[in-house]
């Protein structure tokens, strides 16, 4: 029980210190998804 709430806990904190708002989560799973992309183009 209290590892799953130190995970929770956990993740909470590393996904609101990673983007502040939900613009700033919005970039980062553009960038993401961009990152993706252009590996597979790559890897063509």
């Amino acid at each position: 029980m209290k590892f799953t709430i130190l995970t929770i806990m956990f993740l909470a904190i590393a996904s609101l210190s990673a983007c502040n708002t939900f613009e700033g989560m919005g970039q980062d799973i553009k960038n993401g998804g961009q990152d993706v992309e252009n590996a597979a183009d790559r890897n063509k």
